[in-house]
């Protein structure tokens, strides 16, 4: 049953991977270097250490206000919100219980401690595919419990472009992921537009699957966010929205989606208001400078992302209204976020009916838009 008349499908719904994921999913050889979760009475401690005991993943000093932490206001909230799903390990039955409250009838899910298992710069290859597969494998058997609600993305190394091909046809043409996802921070050095990433996005279009990018406020390797450190409220508010818009301009204006027709890209938790700006801007610099810098390019920017890209708006993103006007809304998609802190867990979904756009708009960004993306269409109806 449809809530309010909507169905819904989460284009970014996440989990929490239990501490020890890794040292029980990666192959014995890779196992003792493995990254451990931290264990403590912080439901939403996320970080996970090396061996060594060095934080895994994150440079970030700021980590210790970050209002998550017990000296920060959501503390109190996020201990009540998911102290229930945290106790019980954050299993698939808690997932499926979180989507029945917000009403959600399919949800792609993205890692939480994942986000920062590849994001060390410069890894040994053999290692990071092998963490990518374990966390594949560890995705697949936790969507078994009901894997038509339940839909994997799947995590591929940036550090060597044969692993990233090899684990892109495991988890779709096995597992049965409907996408692959990378955070847009680069690790290796190389933009996402340089040719060293063509083999795997011709993997993607030969697979049907889109590529979706999901940065995190923290990162191992250079980031636009450390500029602010150690003010985690900053870092923030610029890490995620800006590594994502300089993805994008890789995408539209640096000839990828010239060169890949088919592959279609997503751009995720990083709100959308910023879009008719930045479209607007790649433009103008196509009109100037790119019959000098990318001669290959055939049209503008803006319509390269109308053809191939969405992008995710959040619940109370109240400017989404002005994206809408400028540039549509066929490919924007909902998210919930659930279970991080900045959630609007229970009452996303209550949250975004609440704006000021119209019901086509809602119906498009609620299902259609996302079904369109992942390709999902046709999905049974859930009774809840």
């Amino acid at each position: 049953m449809a809530k309010d008349g909507f169905r819904i499908l989460d284009s970014d719904m996440h989990i929490m991977e239990p501490p020890d994921l890794w040292l029980r999913y990666v192959d014995e050889q890779y196992r003792s270097q493995a990254p451990v979760g931290v264990t403590s009475n912080n439901v939403r401690d996320l970080r996970m250490k090396h061996p060594e005991g060095a934080l895994w993943g994150s440079t970030t000093v700021g980590v210790a206000s970050n209002p998550n932490q017990p000296n920060g206001h959501n503390f109190e909230r996020n201990q009540a919100l998911y102290g229930d799903h945290s106790s019980r390990g954050w299993p698939a039955d808690a997932q499926l219980e979180a989507m029945d409250i917000e009403g959600l009838d399919v949800a792609v899910l993205f890692p939480t401690r994942g986000l920062h298992t590849l994001a060390e710069p410069n890894m040994e290859p053999g290692l990071a595919a092998a963490l990518a597969r374990a966390y594949n494998d560890w995705m697949y058997d936790f969507c078994k419990t009901d894997p038509i609600r339940l839909v994997g993305a799947a995590m591929v190394s940036p550090f060597d472009m044969n692993d990233a091909v090899a684990e892109a046809r495991r988890a779709v043409n096995e597992l049965g992921f409907k996408a692959v996802f990378m955070r847009s921070n680069m690790m290796n050095g190389k933009p996402w537009h340089d040719l060293y990433h063509e083999p795997l996005w011709s993997a993607l279009e030969e697979l049907d699957v889109p590529i979706c990018f999901h940065e995190s406020s923290g990162s191992g390797a250079k980031q636009v966010g450390e500029h602010f450190e150690p003010n985690f409220m900053l870092r923030r508010v610029y890490a995620q929205p800006v590594e994502q818009m300089m993805a994008l301009g890789s995408f539209v204006a640096g000839g990828i989606l010239e060169r890949h027709p088919s592959l279609r890209a997503a751009f995720l938790e990083a709100n959308c208001a910023w879009l008719p700006w930045l479209l607007w801007r790649l433009d103008e610099g196509y009109e100037r400078e790119a019959d000098v810098f990318v001669p290959e390019l055939t049209q503008k920017p803006s319509e390269y992302f109308k053809r191939q890209c969405w992008v995710s708006m959040e619940p109370d993103e109240e400017p989404a209204k002005y994206t809408i006007d400028w540039v549509g809304s066929d490919k924007m998609v909902f998210s919930t976020d659930y279970p991080h802190g900045d959630s609007k867990y229970p009452d996303a979904v209550s949250t975004f009916l609440k704006l000021g756009i119209s019901e086509e708009d809602k119906k498009k960004i609620l299902w259609d838009n996302c079904a369109s993306l992942y390709k999902l269409d046709p999905v049974p109806a859930i009774s809840r």
